[in-house]
């Protein structure tokens, strides 16, 4: 079996692709960013003329991007005890790596999921953080 998720109430994947793909009991997120719906809107993200990221607020970003994941989860009919690996990408490892930790702590902490956090130059969008899951669902 093989379906592709596409939750009504996150923001529309910027490419050719779906939120999510399951196969057997296997869900394999795509990169979720904190876009919202409808509007793309980044919250927190204040940009100059020219469209580059002036200032951002983290701890925002990362609220909305687990908001995101939980209701793509959701729309798989999974929940949070059922992600098993998570792959963080920070623009800014230095500057927010603790914000980052101490909010998956309250998404994620009680799950003890697998992890690794990287710091990549830039994502697709003028986001600060994006994350990609995956979720046994046997």
């Amino acid at each position: 079996m093989r379906r592709a998720i596409i939750a009504e109430d996150v923001a529309e994947p910027v490419g050719p692709y779906p939120h999510a793909v399951q196969v057997g009991p296997w869900l394999f997120l795509s990169g979720i960013g904190p876009r919202q719906r409808e509007s793309a809107t980044i919250p927190g993200v204040i940009m100059d003329a020219e469209g580059r990221v002036i200032e951002y607020d983290f701890a925002l970003q990362c609220h909305a991007v687990f908001r995101n994941v939980e209701r793509i989860l959701q729309a798989a009919g999974a929940r949070w005890e059922d992600v098993v690996d998570v792959t963080a990408f920070l623009t800014n490892i230095e500057r927010d790596f603790a914000t980052f930790n101490r909010i998956y702590a309250d998404y994620l902490g009680h799950v003890q999921a697998c992890r690794t956090t990287v710091e990549v130059r830039r994502l697709p969008t003028p986001i600060a953080i994006e994350l990609k899951c995956i979720a046994y669902l046997g």
